[in-house]
């Protein structure tokens, strides 16, 4: 149930809106930058920007991806993505079954 080589990574993203987090979701995946993109929905954000504290109702995602995919995931959420600092963070994967992070390894390839 391990991932010795933590090469699977699970990226966390948010969006404005779920029209725009269904957008960023499809690109990655027909782009083959993640295997799943999961859009687990409104979340309230609370956080310095611009010297004030602001509050936002996004919607919240997760990609599972590889890491041949992962540099090419976190350049395309910024290229599509309508903010000016888009949230975007990769942890690494330290375990699961098996057969899904192998699934993951073979479907995020990063290649179209």
């Amino acid at each position: 149930m391990s991932n010795p080589n933590r090469d699977v990574y699970w990226v966390y993203c948010t969006a404005p809106d779920r029209d725009e987090a269904r957008r960023l979701a499809r690109a990655l995946v027909e782009e083959r930058r993640a295997a799943c993109v999961n859009i687990l929905g409104e979340i309230e954000s609370v956080y310095w920007w611009e010297g004030a504290v602001q509050t936002d109702v996004e919607v919240a995602l997760a990609a599972k991806t590889h890491h041949d995919a992962l540099d090419a995931l976190i350049r395309r959420v910024v290229e599509l993505h309508p903010y000016e600092c888009p949230a975007v963070i990769a942890l690494p994967v330290a375990g699961g079954h098996p057969a899904f992070l192998d699934w993951i390894r073979a479907e995020a390839t990063g290649i179209q």
